[in-house]
């Protein structure tokens, strides 16, 4: 089984000794920071205004977001001036994606 993301046991026939490896991979907790769209971009990129009552190191920070699959998919339009939820890695600080399109 050739999964990046899987967790468990795998067989593998050139492994010494029985041929059973250990992969465990743990989960990115990630952060979700609200936000306003402030300059829509090509290649459906959005730079960002998180909002003030983010976490200190996040707040009123400008990022660069793109959307992310299902909100492609179903063809959700984002314009400048929308409040959108932003999901970032705390790994880094400048990226993120755009999870829901706030009402």
């Amino acid at each position: 089984m050739r999964n990046s993301f899987f967790s468990g046991t795998i067989r593998n026939r050139n492994a010494p000794q029985g041929g059973v490896v250990f992969l465990v991979m743990s989960k990115q907790q990630n952060i979700e920071i609200t936000g306003a769209v402030t300059q829509a971009l090509p290649n459906t990129m959005f730079r960002v205004l998180l909002d003030s009552d983010a976490p200190e190191e996040y707040a009123d920070r400008e990022i660069l977001c793109t959307l992310a699959g299902k909100m492609r998919m179903y063809r959700i339009r984002v314009m400048p001036g929308d409040k959108v939820r932003v999901e970032m890695t705390p790994y880094d600080k400048e990226k993120g994606r755009i999870t829901y399109r706030d009402k």
